[in-house]
């Protein structure tokens, strides 16, 4: 997961790491040997998928996560979502399941010599979670319905969810956090002059005039 404060520290933050190194990673980290690795899309961190040969009772496909170097810097903050995914697992949700290192740990800092500066990187390491985006599907009221349903159930679950570091999710101007919607006012500017522009910001003022005012009668 990013950092989301901002796209042009997160994206120089972002790691570069190839192919290569990351099938590295998995055999120096997780002891698993990569046959095939493909990058898959990432915003501030990097993915990959991998593929490794069968072996009995264990997964063959991976997803490698490589945090960027200022979330690498809060390593609470991933110990916690880790533990989340662990938590909804254990509840019955279809989320992957968090693997752990040679040295039985769900996390390990990388330190990468880039020439000018040491920077380190938390590496993690979920099982792969065949699917398809739901952009890529047709959107019915049915199945609207459904990921509703499922992010109330999420939620409702989530509510019982406790760990010593939770706090380490409360992050001021984080851009994905909902209640930070007017943060998006900057970025405004990607959108050009269109109709789409004209929505983002008319849903931009809704949101100030009829949720920021009542946030404190929100659940956190």
């Amino acid at each position: 997961m990013s950092s989301g404060n901002d796209r042009q520290s997160g994206a120089l933050s972002k790691p570069t790491f190839s192919e290569e190194q990351a099938s590295a990673l998995m055999e120096s980290v997780f002891g698993l040997k990569a046959s095939r690795v493909q990058a898959l899309p990432s915003y501030d961190d990097q993915n990959f998928h991998v593929y490794i040969t069968k072996t009995k009772d264990s997964p063959t496909e991976y997803v490698l996560k490589i945090s960027n170097t200022e979330t690498s810097k809060n390593p609470d903050l991933v110990e916690v979502q880790n533990h989340i995914v662990m938590f909804l697992k254990a509840a019955g949700f279809p989320t992957a399941s968090v693997c752990c290192t040679k040295e039985d740990s769900t996390t390990s800092l990388v330190s990468v010599d880039s020439g000018s500066e040491i920077k380190s990187y938390l590496v993690r390491l979920l099982t792969y979670l065949p699917g398809r985006p739901i952009a890529e599907i047709p959107i019915s009221p049915q199945l609207l319905y459904e990921i509703g349903k499922l992010a109330a159930n999420l939620d409702k679950s989530l509510e019982k969810f406790h760990h010593p570091k939770l706090s380490s999710l409360h992050r001021e101007n984080f851009i994905w956090n909902l209640k930070n919607v007017p943060l998006l006012e900057k970025y405004l500017y990607a959108l050009g002059q269109n109709r789409n522009r004209e929505i983002v910001e008319q849903v931009i003022h809704l949101f100030k005039e009829e949720v920021m005012t009542k946030l404190s009668h929100f659940r956190e």
